[in-house]
């Protein structure tokens, strides 16, 4: 079986030297170039056609965002190395794509490699574009999308097309028009981080709801949703739902 050809884009030497150890002890993984900026990324891209690249967002003269706007359709699988970093994170997890923390596990890295084998080249096309059009704004819209992976497939799906979120352990239910409901296989919690608040509102440990969707608030705690779904709200949450739902109050 032909080794998966690899690339590590990484301008911190300490990190790149760790990379370099981790792919050489990956069977499956050959090593085949490194680079530390955006200028040379893109031209060993060129050169090798690589199968995978470890891609560090912050670079010394840009950003992995800036390699991928000047390539139209990437042949290659991606997982992002970074330090924290609160909207690349975001624009990543849009995508459902893989990242890493430095300093990076093993067995993180591991998982990771595994997890790049089982992914559908039609769905990390759609991923990347997904991943590209969240990093060029600065503003989320109700017209942007986001990337859910289910237990079985990976879906594209507008933020106005959301009802609401239900999450029940490590699972979250998105509910859409037309009584249509997506499982992904993300805690609640996952999706809070990510959807942008002037939109969505949690109005329940358990729930996260569309605010356009959202018909009439009842005073016994429970709000009705445009189509008919009854959604409860936290007694804790009550005011800040209220202050939500009515900004002059």
């Amino acid at each position: 079986m032909d080794k998966i050809k690899t690339v590590i884009i990484e301008d911190e030497p300490a990190i790149r030297k760790e990379l370099q150890w981790l792919v050489l002890q990956e069977e499956s993984l050959k090593l085949e170039a490194m680079a530390g900026s955006v200028e040379e990324a893109l031209q060993i891209i060129k050169d090798v056609k690589p199968d995978l690249v470890l891609m560090d967002i912050q670079l010394s003269d840009g950003t992995a965002f800036d390699i991928l706007n000047q390539l139209e359709e990437p042949s290659f699988s991606i997982i992002f190395i970074t330090a924290y970093n609160h909207f690349a994170i975001k624009a990543i997890k849009y995508g459902a794509l893989d990242y890493l923390l430095k300093p990076i596990d093993e067995s993180e890295f591991s998982t990771a490699i595994q997890k790049l084998k089982k992914v559908k080249r039609t769905d990390y096309l759609s991923q990347i574009n997904v991943l590209k059009e969240y990093s060029s704004v600065k503003t989320i819209e109700m017209s942007s999308s986001i990337c859910i992976t289910s237990v079985d497939c990976m879906q594209i799906v507008r933020l106005d097309e959301i009802i609401y979120l239900s999450g029940e352990g490590s699972y979250t239910q998105f509910h859409l028009g037309d009584k249509k409901k997506i499982t992904a296989s993300k805690p609640l919690k996952y999706f809070e981080d990510i959807l942008p608040d002037h939109f969505f509102i949690k109005t329940h440990q358990s729930y996260i709801v569309n605010k356009n969707f959202i018909d009439k608030y009842m005073k016994t705690g429970v709000i009705i949703m445009k189509n008919l779904a009854e959604v409860p709200v936290a007694t804790r949450r009550k005011d800040f739902v209220m202050d939500h739902l009515n900004p002059l109050r």
